[in-house]
C-alpha cells in the first residue's frame, strides 16, 4: 500500500526520491512527501494528490541533498491531507519519520504523550511515533536506541524510516509485518518498500525480516534485532529488467499485462513440464511433495483475486489428485481458531507475497505444525521467505492494480501443482501426457483469444453507462464468474456480483429485468446443459446475456445477445481462457468511462496492513 524511499550517499536525493515514489504509484496512494537534509536541518514538502505535485513543489523549491526519505501515504487514520500526509516530524524537527503500516495501540500511546506536554498536529497513528522517539532521545537515547525502545512499545505493524539531526550520516529503519528493502551501492546506500523503486540504481539488496532494525549509511549498514543482537545479512541479486515495469507502448499498465498473457503463462510453465513422463517438475517441492501426496487435507488460503485462483485450485487438488481440499479468506482464517490436523498441507496465495492477512494466516498454521507452502509471484517476498517451501508463479512484474496475468500464472501453477500430486498417487500416463500436451498449447490459445480485442471492445460500448451486471458460471467457472465480476468492480466502480449460475434462482434472480446484464461463461464442459436452462430463464425475463463459450457451440448465437468464443480445452483448463475476455471487458469498460484502470480509487496492489 503506502510506499518508502530513501537514499544517502554523494548524490543529489531528490531527483532518486520521486523516481523511486513514481516506481511505486502502482501501489495506490492519496498523498505524498519528503524530507530531506539541508544545512544541517530537516526539511519536509507534502503534497496531496500525485507525485507529479510533490514534484512541482521539489522543483519550485531548488535544494540539493545527499539525504533523505520519502513516502507515499494510502490513508488509513485521517483523511487525505498536507497535514497527514508523511513524513511526520517532532515539535523541535529533529526527528522526522516515514511509516507503512498501523499502530494498534496508538491511542494509549497517544494518551501517554500528551499528558507529558506533547501536541499533535495531525489524525495519523504514525504521529505517535515520531513523538515516541522524541520522548526517548530527551532521556539520553542515542538516536538508534531511541528507535530500538519506541519500538519495543509499539504493537501493530511497521515498515519505518528515520532521520534525525543528531546523527545526520545516517538514516535507521525497521521492520514488522511491513516489507522493507535496503539497496547495496557503491558509497551510496537505498531504501525501499518495493524492490522496483531501486530497479534503476542497483542489482544488490538486502531484506529485513520481523523485529529487525539497521542503521544505514553511504558506506554500509549494520543489522540488528530488536533486542540489540548483530545479524549478518544475505545480499540478494534482483533481476528486473527496467523494460518489464514500463508501459512497453500501452495506454495502461493493465491492459499492456492482459496481452503479455501468451507470454507469462509460457514462462510460468517454462522447464516444468515433461512430456515422455506426463508430469510436472517444481524444485520448489521436490522436499516436500511425499507430504502433498499423502496429506489427509489441502487447504487454499488467500485474498482477493488469489481467493478466486485457489478456488480453481480445490478443483484441481479433488478432481485430478483425489486430494481433499478446502479454500480459506486468510483475512478469518487465523481469527477462529481453524483446526490444523497431523498431515495438512496449506498454500498460501499472493501476487505480491507480501499480502498482510495471508502473511499473518501463514504464521499461525506455521506455529500451529502444518506444512506451509508459498505460491507467490514476487522472488524474495516475506510470504516466500516464511514459507516451508512453495512455487513462484514467475508472471513477471505486475504493475496494474488490478491482477490479470498473475491469476492465470496462479491457475497454470496450481494445474502444474495438482498434476504432479496426481501422477505421485494413481493418474494414468497417459493422462498425464494428454494435460502436458494441452498446457503446452495454452500460450497459442491465449493469443487466440487476445485477438478478440476488438469485438470485446464494440460490446463494452453498449455498457458503460450500466449500473450493475451479474457473472454466472459452473464448476471451474464459477471462480471465473467471481473474478470478472471482482475486475469489473475494481476498475469501472460498476456495482458487479459472481455466482454459482445454479444459484441465481435463490435470490439473484429478482434483479433481472431488461436493465440488468449478465455475462455466463458457458463453455461446452459438462455443465453446459445445465447452463443452457439457466440461459434460458435469464432471458425469459428480458435480462441482457453476454455469453463466454468454445468454438465448438453452435446453440449460443441464437439465444443470447453477445457471444465470446475461446478455444476448446480441458475442462479443468478453461479458466485461464474464459477469464481473459473478462478482463478486456473490464478494462474497456473502464476506459470508456474515462477512469484510471491502472491505479483505482482506494485500492492498493499490495494490501499490507490488516
Amino acid at each position: 500500500m503506502c510506499g518508502i524511499v530513501g537514499y544517502i550517499g554523494e548524490k543529489d536525493c531528490l531527483p532518486i526520491l520521486i523516481n523511486g515514489l513514481k516506481r511505486l504509484e502502482y501501489r495506490g496512494y492519496d498523498s505524498a512527501g519528503i524530507g530531506y537534509f539541508r544545512s544541517n536541518k530537516i526539511n519536509v514538502i507534502k503534497s496531496v494528490g500525485k507525485v507529479v505535485e510533490l514534484e512541482k513543489k521539489v522543483e519550485a523549491a531548488s535544494v540539493h541533498s545527499n539525504m533523505g526519505i520519502a513516502h507515499t501515504r494510502w490513508a488509513t487514520h485521517g483523511e487525505p491531507s498536507e497535514l497527514n500526509a508523511h513524513p511526520h516530524s517532532n515539535q523541535s524537527n529533529s526527528i522526522t519519520l516515514i511509516h507503512n503500516g498501523i499502530v494498534e495501540n496508538y491511542i494509549e500511546l497517544k494518551q501517554m504523550l500528551v499528558s507529558k506536554g506533547y501536541i499533535f498536529t495531525s489524525e495519523t497513528d504514525t504521529e505517535v511515533l515520531v513523538h515516541l522517539l522524541d520522548l526517548f532521545a530527551k532521556n539520553n537515547y542515542s538516536f538508534f536506541e531511541a528507535v530500538r525502545h519506541a519500538l519495543i512499545r509499539v504493537e501493530g505493524a511497521y515498515g519505518i524510516a528515520v532521520i534525525s539531526t543528531s546523527d545526520p550520516d545516517k538514516i535507521i529503519v525497521a521492520k514488522k509485518g511491513s516489507p522493507l528493502v535496503i539497496g547495496i551501492g557503491k558509497n551510496e546506500n537505498f531504501i525501499a518498500s518495493d524492490v522496483t523503486a531501486l530497479v534503476n540504481y542497483t542489482e544488490r539488496v538486502v531484506y529485513l525480516e520481523d523485529h529487525e532494525i539497521a542503521e544505514v549509511t553511504k558506506d554500509g549498514f549494520v543489522t540488528k534485532t530488536i533486542s540489540n543482537e548483530i545479524i549478518e545479512k544475505d545480499i540478494h541479486e534482483i533481476a528486473i529488467n527496467i523494460d518489464e515495469i514500463s508501459k512497453g507502448g500501452y495506454d495502461h499498465f493493465m491492459m499492456k499485462e492482459i496481452m503479455e498473457q501468451p507470454f507469462s503463462i509460457e514462462n510460468s510453465i517454462r522447464g516444468r513440464l515433461l512430456q515422455k513422463e506426463g508430469t510436472a517438475k517444481l524444485g520448489g517441492l521436490e522436499n516436500v511433495i511425499d507430504l502433498i501426496v499423502n496429506a489427509p487435507r489441502i487447504i487454499l488460503c488467500a485474498c482477493g483475486t488469489s481467493w478466486h485462483s485457489a478456488l480453481v485450485g480445490e478443483y484441481l487438488f479433488e478432481q485430478l489428485a483425489g486430494v481433499p481440499a478446502e479454500v480459506e479468506y486468510a483475512s478469518e482464517f487465523r481469527y477462529r481458531s481453524p483446526i490444523i490436523n497431523k498431515g495438512d498441507v496449506i498454500f498460501f496465495i499472493s501476487q505480491s507475497g507480501e499480502t498482510a492477512d495471508t502473511l499473518a494466516a501463514l504464521k499461525e498454521a506455521k506455529m500451529k505444525g502444518a506444512l506451509v507452502l508459498g505460491i507467490c509471484n514476487v522472488v524474495g517476498s516475506s510470504i516466500a521467505r516464511a514459507s516451508h517451501s512453495g512455487v513462484y508463479v514467475h508472471a513477471g512484474p505486475e504493475i496494474g492494480v488490478a491482477s490479470t496475468k498473475a491469476f492465470t500464472s496462479q491457475l497454470v501453477t496450481l494445474t502444474l501443482i495438482a498434476l504432479l500430486t496426481a501422477r505421485k498417487k494413481n493418474m494414468n500416463i497417459t493422462v498425464g501426457q494428454k494435460i502436458v500436451s494441452e498446457m503446452f498449447s495454452l500460450p497459442d490459445k491465449i493469443k487466440r483469444v487476445l485477438e478478440l480485442n476488438d469485438t470485446i471492445k464494440e460490446i463494452a460500448k453498449d455498457f458503460a453507462d450500466t449500473n450493475n451486471f451479474l457473472y454466472l458460471g459452473r464448476g471451474y467457472n464459477f471462480p471465473v464468474a467471481m473474478e470478472g465480476a471482482l475486475k469489473l468492480k475494481e476498475i469501472s466502480y460498476i456495482h458487479a456480483e459472481g455466482y454459482p449460475a445454479a444459484e441465481m434462482k435463490h435470490g439473484p434472480i429478482a434483479l433481472i429485468d431488461n436493465n440488468m446484464p449478465v455475462v455466463f461463461i458457458a463453455p461446452k464442459d459438462s455443465t453446459y446443459d445445465k447452463i443452457l436452462s439457466n440461459i434460458e430463464e435469464v432471458k425469459a425475463r428480458k435480462g441482457r446475456i453476454i455469453a463466454v463459450t468454445t468454438e465448438d457451440d453452435t446453440k449460443l448465437q441464437n439465444i443470447v445477445d453477445y457471444v465470446i468464443k475461446v478455444p476448446k480445452i480441458s475442462e479443468f483448463l478453461l479458466p485461464i481462457l474464459t477469464v481473459i475476455p473478462l478482463q478486456l471487458l473490464a478494462y474497456h469498460i473502464a476506459v470508456l468511462k474515462g477512469l484510471n484502470v491502472d491505479q483505482p480509487r482506494n485500492l492498493a496492489k499490495s494490501v499490507t496492513v490488516e
